[in-house]
């Protein structure tokens, strides 16, 4: 039986490109783990999904993943999009590097896509625009 765990994830970047940051929170049966890191030169979406990417990675084992976030670009990519990409081998699509890391990290799991309204109150996506703000601004500031 795999473990159910749920990903939340934020990114932010400071201009689009300009300095950016990601978090995210990781839970399993009410025990919760934060993470987050950021980029000297990125964008809001490659920070969403750097988010997503980075939280994969922390997990040990196959796991049922729900990823909680409000970027619908990266919600709509894990659940709808991503089948046609890859037929058409990405042709036309921004940020392939971030997006076959992700289905590399993500192969041993089962990932499904939530998405929520950003900035509605939802706890948990508050935090993580928190971290991600907080690393945006630490690389801005050096």
């Amino acid at each position: 039986m795999r473990k159910k765990i749920e990903l939340f994830s934020d990114g932010s970047s400071l201009g689009n490109p300009g300095p950016g940051g990601y978090g995210g929170i990781l839970r399993y049966r009410g025990t919760e783990k934060e993470y987050s890191g950021g980029a000297a030169d990125t964008t809001n979406n490659r920070m969403e999904l750097q988010g997503v990417i980075e939280g994969l990675k922390l997990l040990k084992e196959p796991c049922d993943v729900e990823v909680i976030s409000d970027s619908s670009y990266v919600v709509n990519a894990i659940n709808k999009w991503l089948e046609g990409w890859i037929a058409k081998d990405f042709k036309k699509v921004k940020n392939v590097d971030l997006w076959r890391e992700y289905l590399e990290v993500a192969k041993p799991h089962r990932v499904h896509g939530t998405w929520v309204r950003g900035h509605d109150g939802h706890a948990e996506n508050e935090r993580c625009d928190e971290l991600a703000r907080e690393e945006a601004t630490r690389i801005k500031n050096g």
